[in-house]
């Protein structure tokens, strides 16, 4: 059993979903071989049923008198048959074994398979371990982490505790969950100790990635890649590259390597979740209209993909469609009401000068993060940054410290660095402004708001040329990153001398 499990990782998600044991198949598969309605037309008379006219004709001295008979004769199918589509919970089962985003009705279909399935075989390891890893998928497409995260943990425990050896698919279950929760050394724990399982494993590297940039570990991350594109290839592996692509710096190479995930994407929820993270490439490069296309494509592919309602509440913002980016985001928090949308929908109401309806949104972010928190995910750096900037920036320095010491990542020096700014201490905060910018300390990305917060904390310590060329770099990268702080960036930039010409303007 466990060879052919091995054997079954080295393949591609769809041959997986073929493999699968039959309770992974319940559910409608199709009549294969069955015949089109009569009437139908097809190309060459291959493939549909098609009614013949044949002329039967005179010959030899018309031995039907006068003229041939017109006789209707039935065509016959022809052509290969079309296989059955795979069954609902036996493509959301490929999905979460291949770490890859799934439907939600089909992630609905293939719980109640496995919850059944588990009644019924409280001993079937691997059984628990799809259920626990389908209940991360679900708790993170939908933010109900009180509820899913928990079950998860149980059932992924519940595996290891059936099978202790040779199971890594639980424990890759576990990495998952541990990144979900934003618990980046949990996951790199447990991500190691699934490589140390099954080596050849390549679903595991895909966590490890996660884990060791969370952690601001990038070297171990570029390594893990390597050894992920070494052992697989495809749609899941050009998206995840593309995110390691992107941390480097190598914008051109994460936006190919998105665009070949989204067109050879399985299943729409998948294509769907590549074409909204090239929508927030584009945005991050400050191409407005092309990532409005990306979340409107994801959104028509599959409209349960939230975060394209997000994305496009932040395009249309910045296109002047004010109506249109709150009902987005009003959409977005009604499916998955992350704390982070509420934060950027609050934002944008005290940008349009709504501070009651902003209000509103943070404080739903509190409760959001509080809830959260009862599932196991750490909000601290999202509650960080709100309170750097809407709260009490000294509570935001203790947060984001301690953050810091726990998973020193770039996300986390820059909200540090930008807390200590809003606190009054401009020199501890560039010392974290600097590290999230710099190549040598792994600030490769080409972040507008990572060189926003370097810009001002150098304009307060009177570093007027860095300060100057740092907030026109953030002006340059994206010109819309912040319907609050584009405002003061512009200002600031006008103060120090006026915002160079775009020749001028580093590259």
């Amino acid at each position: 059993m466990e060879n052919a499990e091995r054997a079954a990782e080295k393949r591609t998600a769809p041959a997986e979903a073929a493999e699968a044991p039959p309770a992974e198949t319940t559910g409608p598969t199709g009549a294969a071989g069955s015949v089109e309605p009569a009437g139908a037309t097809g190309s060459g008379g291959r493939g549909s049923r098609v009614g013949r006219w044949v002329v039967v004709g005179s010959f030899v001295g018309c031995v039907v008198l006068g003229c041939g008979a017109l006789l209707l004769l039935p065509g016959r199918e022809s052509g290969p048959r079309r296989a059955p589509a795979p069954a609902p919970g036996a493509q959301a089962g490929s999905a979460v074994r291949a770490g890859v985003p799934a439907a939600l009705p089909d992630l609905a279909v293939l719980i109640g398979e496995r919850e059944s399935r588990v009644r019924a075989h409280p001993q079937d390891a691997r059984s628990w371990a799809v259920l626990g890893t389908a209940y991360v998928e679900q708790g993170r497409r939908t933010a109900d982490a009180a509820a899913l995260y928990p079950k998860a943990e149980r059932a992924l425990r519940t595996s290891l505790k059936v099978r202790p050896k040779a199971n890594a698919e639980a424990l890759d279950g576990l990495a998952a969950l541990a990144n979900a929760r934003r618990d980046f050394r949990a996951a790199r724990s447990w991500g190691e100790a699934a490589r140390a399982q099954a080596p050849a494993r390549w679903t595991t590297y895909a966590q490890l990635v996660d884990a060791y940039t969370g952690l601001g570990e990038y070297k171990n991350a570029r390594k893990a890649l390597d050894r992920l594109t070494a052992l697989h290839s495809g749609p899941a592996v050009r998206a995840r590259a593309a995110g390691v692509y992107w941390d480097r710096g190598l914008r051109e190479d994460a936006q190919a390597a998105l665009a070949d995930a989204a067109a050879g994407a399985p299943s729409p929820a998948e294509r769907a979740a590549w074409l909204e993270r090239a929508g927030q490439l584009a945005w991050e490069r400050g191409e407005r209209e092309d990532a409005l296309r990306h979340f409107q494509e994801a959104v028509r592919t599959d409209p349960d993909q939230r975060a394209a309602h997000a994305g496009q509440g932040r395009a249309l913002a910045a296109l002047g469609r004010t109506s249109e980016a709150l009902s987005a985001y009003r959409v977005a928090l009604s499916g998955q009401p992350l704390p982070q949308y509420a934060l950027e929908l609050g934002e944008l109401y005290e940008s349009l000068g709504l501070t009651q309806a902003a209000r509103v949104q943070y404080d739903l972010l509190r409760e959001r993060v509080r809830q959260e928190s009862a599932g196991g995910v750490d909000g601290e750096l999202v509650l960080g940054r709100f309170e750097a900037d809407h709260g009490d920036p000294a509570s935001a320095v203790r947060r984001l410290r301690a953050e810091w010491r726990r998973q020193p990542g770039i996300a986390v020096a820059d909200a540090l660095g930008w807390a200590l700014h809003r606190s009054g201490d401009d020199h501890e905060a560039l010392r974290f402004a600097m590290i999230a910018t710099d190549r040598v300390h792994g600030g490769a990305v080409y972040s507008a708001p990572y060189m926003y917060h370097l810009g001002m904390i150098e304009r307060d310590l009177d570093r007027e040329g860095p300060a100057r060329r740092h907030l026109a770099e953030a002006l340059r990268i994206n010109p819309w990153f912040s319907p609050l702080s584009v405002p003061v960036a512009r200002a600031a930039l006008a103060r120090l001398g006026g915002e160079p010409a775009p020749a001028e303007l580093p590259e």
